[in-house]
């Protein structure tokens, strides 16, 4: 059930806006354990929700490698989304109308620190696993890196520590095509609505590749002049978005995608990462053309002690919402490892 955690002090996000206070939509699933020492904290992408189950069932769940029986999981709704936090469908308490154009967006940093008063209102002071892939991770490696002391592993998935100009590029397009959509200029929750199933065709395009394209989109009838099957798919994509997003979260998110960059502030990006202290083991996708092989070889030769796995996919960047057997066994290999080395070294005389 999706719960609701208000924040009533004021707020300052890095651009320096300042929230008189916000709201989290949030879920947990499992029971905290009375040594508080079995918090899974998963951390969703762009137009996901806060319940895990929902988005990530062969992950998450009763018998599966997050399993609430066995775990306390906890998943934020991002800020600036539309599925219980704070976002630009939300009233400005000032007007008593909604933001709208005039939400500004929460970077990533913004974002885990947005979480804090969460955690403590929980009850958390460690984490056991933080795991999440592509934006999610991005915020991950942002709280890794603030509070090394928090998490004992992290799994970031499919993700960076920046984001790339390749990446922005994509973004940007996506706005673009929001910002031609002539509604788009209305104060109405609707506005931009057919931009953004244009954007959403432009974004499936760096989810998946052609290898996935050329086999699922391919048309049988020799003679066809059209309508094709790709075609087709990229508007269905974009309709099934519509009929549960925004236009105006969707913008805003991507400005937030745009702005990770652990380096900020902390001199450099490479110094970001080694203030990471806890055993991370990092997973990608080799078929990803938008969180690219390069960029997680960057995080597992910067972050002191990591691991990588690279897992072999016919669904580029979406593996990592997909892959869920091999991710599962991933992360419960070097559980076990862990459960190994903690009863050798308990028996060391």
């Amino acid at each position: 059930m999706l719960k609701t955690f208000h924040y009533s002090d004021p707020f300052v996000l890095e651009s320096g806006f300042v929230f008189p206070g916000y709201d989290l939509g949030y879920h947990t699933l499992g029971t905290l354990r009375e040594d508080r020492s079995n918090v899974v904290w998963i951390f969703h992408a762009l137009t996901a929700n806060s319940n895990p189950a929902d988005w990530w069932p062969g992950l998450v769940g009763s018998g599966h490698l997050i399993d609430p029986q066995e775990y306390f999981i906890v998943c934020v709704n991002m800020p600036g989304s539309c599925y219980g936090s704070i976002g630009p469908l939300s009233d400005n308490p000032l007007t008593r109308t909604p933001y709208y154009y005039s939400f500004p967006f929460f970077t990533t940093r913004d974002m885990i620190r947005a979480y804090r008063p969460l955690k403590d209102f929980l009850g958390i002071g460690k984490i056991k696993i933080g795991i999440g892939g592509s934006m999610g991770g991005q915020q991950l490696l942002e709280w890794a890196i603030e509070e090394p002391e928090l998490f004992e592993h992290i799994v970031p998935i499919a993700t960076n520590a920046f984001h790339s100009p390749w990446g922005r590029a994509f973004n940007a397009t996506q706005r673009h095509c929001i910002d031609l959509d002539p509604t788009w200029k209305m104060d109405h929750p609707d506005a931009g609505i057919q931009g953004m199933k244009v954007a959403r065709g432009v974004a499936l395009i760096s989810y998946r590749n052609q290898e996935t394209y050329n086999f699922y989109q391919a048309d049988t009838q020799l003679d066809s002049l059209g309508p094709y099957k790709s075609e087709s798919y990229q508007m269905y994509q974009g309709e099934k978005l519509a009929a549960r997003f925004n236009a105006f979260s969707y913008y805003c998110l991507s400005q937030s995608m745009d702005s990770h960059q652990v380096g900020r502030g902390r001199r450099s990006t490479v110094e970001a990462l080694k203030k990471i202290s806890c055993p991370t083991h990092l997973i990608g996708i080799q078929s990803d053309l938008l969180f690219t092989e390069k960029e997680q070889i960057f995080l597992a030769e910067n972050i002191p002690g990591s691991t990588l796995e690279m897992i072999p996919s016919a669904y580029g960047h979406d593996g990592f919402l997909l892959e869920y057997d091999a991710i599962s066994g991933i992360v419960q290999d070097f559980l076990q490892k862990e459960k190994h080395l903690s009863a050798a070294i308990h028996t060391i005389p």
